[in-house]
């Protein structure tokens, strides 16, 4: 079938109009034939079986009889009155209920005719009722294209109470189905048909409004979700495909005295295999002549700043500059400490321009950075600003980049006549089957192991009522010199709440670990989003500099903050935090060589979620493991975030529950392409049409962040 019939107003379609047309479109979204083709059923009603009023039993599930009315009346009631019919078949006889639109049922219900009716049967007073029954004419009933199985259609509120019914749905579905004769165009090749044993097009579109049988419903389901699938990874791969040769980028041929430098006399420690590898794929990218567009994924404390830093060296090796850019002050700063300490011993240069950099440093930057004598540099967003320019930009490396917008991304890619290299770099892991859907267009590096020497975090689970001893245990580490963090949570909509829990907290803790006194002394900080950035980083360096022992915060100290010493994580109320946030939280601690302890605190009264939640955290330390655990709880959409859920807007598929099926539809989409990357061949005919189609009618780079 011609695409352009699919493209036709839903208005065009008999039996919408204009009203209806409006309405399917503020509702649903629902503005052409595809739109509506492509609305699949939530769920579908059993009808495969016809009951005898006999054989009814007090379940309270949906039955469907054949019968006749034999009698009408009207009963009186508290509140109005009630319709009420004797609906009878050869074993028994039962009532059918109506509290709405009685004028109208009453003036077209048949007496004595037979009639197929559906619903939920009730008990009372010996006889079984039926409130509002679905009903049709059993001769309708055997002539119309029904399947046994019933389709129920996602809807909304507005739409049941205008009298868009599912039952309305329904039948427009068919008229649909009638007008294009089910003549739709194949979308996949023969080989992917034949391979996967696919159903076509044609009868999975059926089967899926109108299934026979569930075993026609299973077909239907898996080569749409397939389809579908397929689809996003083709636009995906050839995506970066597209990059990779149409992008050019500044070939690093050598790898030379900075980098050959560093690693054989100035590396802290061996490189694990992971970082090995991952340098390895970097160098790859950075050799060939299109732009490197890579993730690197890496839990806390997996040494991602490392493989920044030797990325970096091999852009000075070949003359050009290079930057990393981190969402925040604090954390722009450690990595400028980080790095400069590293470099001691090489001859680079390395500048740090954030918001409060001074006014003669930030002209004495802009003029080294033009002139080439600066190397390295390191900021936040001021990195961006347009008077900030480099003489030759050649790798630009951006930290906890769901942090950034893409406009904001793009500002540094025009810093230059090429656009540099790009690293971009996340310690929240992020599930396989997600990084395939929503970076599935930049290459992923992984580092999946810690350094060697690293102690697991011991994670343990107490209640409130255990409080005196998680102190106890506090005080034990801080005599040893340690310290400590304690976390409240913060939760937007209640900011004056989670205030006043942080200040009864910081009271209490004070109370407990007083500052002057017979005992021993201690110093607490606090630090929350209401203070100001001067106050809160004064506190920050109090306690990164071992002056204050307790660190009492808001999730303000999630991301970043490096302190070696610090070896307990409290997290109060952690009933109330998500499994990623914990995890980053944790991950704050464990970062010297003593053992390192989490700590996490709830009430009794748990949800399963939150159980299941706590337990994982106890179980495992594993990122990728508990990131999985997380996806299956919270679902895509919420784990990206609002701004980049847009990618997972799936019409059948389900991203978690079909993993299997997107990494099957990956692999046929990479193959197809590397095979046949224009897809010219006769073979891909169908695959070419179907792709721009979606191209056209569906902008599909809105979908991908």
């Amino acid at each position: 079938m011609n695409a352009n019939f699919l493209q036709t107003p839903i208005d065009y379609l008999k039996g919408v109009g204009p009203n209806r047309a409006d309405l399917l479109k503020k509702e649903l979204g629902i503005h052409t034939f595809q739109d509506l083709l492509n609305l699949f059923p939530n769920r579908y009603l059993d009808r495969t079986q016809y009951y005898k009023i006999a054989q009814l039993q007090q379940t309270n599930a949906e039955v469907q009889i054949i019968g006749k009315i034999t009698h009408i009346k009207t009963v009186e009631q508290k509140r109005g009155k009630r319709l009420v019919a004797t609906f009878v078949d050869e074993t028994g006889s039962m009532e059918l209920v109506w509290f709405r639109g009685q004028k109208w049922i009453r003036e077209n219900l048949k007496i004595n005719v037979p009639y197929v009716i559906f619903g939920k049967t009730n008990f009372f007073n010996d006889t079984f009722s039926m409130p509002h029954p679905e009903m049709e004419l059993l001769e309708t009933h055997e002539k119309s294209i029904r399947s046994a199985m019933q389709p129920v259609y996602p809807s909304t509120e507005k739409l049941t109470n205008s009298g868009i019914t599912n039952r309305v749905i329904n039948s427009l579905m068919q008229q649909l189905f009638i007008e294009s004769k089910n003549a739709f165009s194949e979308s996949l090749s023969k080989t992917i048909l034949n391979e996967l044993k696919l159903v076509s097009k044609k009868e999975a579109l059926f089967n899926i409004h109108f299934p026979k049988s569930h075993a026609h419903l299973a077909r239907a389901q898996y080569r749409l979700k397939f389809e579908e699938l397929f689809y996003i990874q083709l636009q995906l791969i050839r995506k970066n495909l597209i990059h990779k040769s149409k992008i050019k980028g500044y070939t690093f041929e050598k790898i030379g005295h900075n980098f050959n430098t560093f690693f054989s006399e100035h590396l802290p420690f061996n490189l694990t295999e992971a970082q090995k590898r991952v340098i390895k794929e970097i160098r790859n990218d950075l050799g060939s002549n299109a732009q490197m567009n890579r993730l690197l994924q890496g839990d806390v404390g997996s040494g991602k700043t490392i493989v920044a830093l030797m990325s970096m060296l091999i852009a000075l090796d070949n003359g050009f500059q290079a930057c990393l850019m981190a969402p925040t002050e604090i954390l722009s700063v450690q990595h400028y400490q980080g790095l400069t300490k590293l470099c001691k011993k090489l001859n680079t240069s390395i500048e740090l321009l954030t918001g409060s950099t001074k006014t003669s440093k930030r002209r004495e930057i802009h003029k080294k950075l033009e002139n080439g004598e600066l190397n390295i540099l390191i900021g936040t967003h001021a990195l961006l600003e347009d008077k900030v320019k480099f003489k030759n930009l050649g790798l630009a490396i951006v930290d906890e980049q769901h942090r950034f917008g893409v406009a904001q991304r793009s500002k540094l890619w025009h810093k230059n006549e090429y656009p540099p290299h790009v690293l971009v770099m996340t310690a929240t892991p992020i599930p396989r089957t997600l990084a395939m859907s929503v970076y599935g267009d930049l290459d992923i590096s992984v580092i999946d192991e810690l350094p060697p020497g690293r102690k697991d975090i011991k994670t343990v689970h107490r209640f409130d009522s255990n409080r005196l001893k998680v102190f106890r245990f506090i005080k034990d580490e801080i005599s040893k010199g340690r310290q400590v963090y304690i976390v409240y949570p913060l939760i937007q909509e209640s900011e004056t709440m989670d205030y006043k829990d942080l200040m009864d907290g910081y009271e209490s803790i004070v109370r407990e670990f007083p500052p002057h006194g017979p005992g021993p002394n201690y110093q607490v900080s606090i630090v929350h989003g209401q203070m100001k950035p001067a106050d809160k980083d004064y506190e920050m360096s109090r306690f990164v500099n071992g002056e204050t022992q307790i660190m009492v915060a808001t999730t303000v100290i999630e991301v970043g903050v490096n302190v070696p010493n610090a070896s307990v994580m409290v997290i109060e109320s952690a009933e109330r935090f998500g499994l990623s946030q914990l995890h980053q939280l944790r991950g704050r601690v464990g970062r010297g060589a003593e053992q390192s302890y989490c700590i996490l605190m709830t009430g009794h009264k748990l949800s399963a979620d939150a159980k299941t939640r706590l337990e994982t955290m106890v179980r495992t330390s594993d990122g990728f493991e508990i990131a999985e655990v997380d996806l299956k709880l919270r679902g895509p959409g919420d784990i990206m975030g609002t701004q980049q859920s847009g990618v997972l807007n799936l019409r059948i598929a389900d991203i978690v529950k079909d993993s299997e099926i997107l990494k099957i539809a990956r692999s046929y989409a990479s193959q197809t392409l590397k095979a046949d990357p224009n897809l010219s061949s006769e073979e891909n005919i169908p695959l070419k049409e179907a792709y721009s189609q979606l191209v056209k009618y569906r902008n599909i780079w809105n979908y991908i962040s």
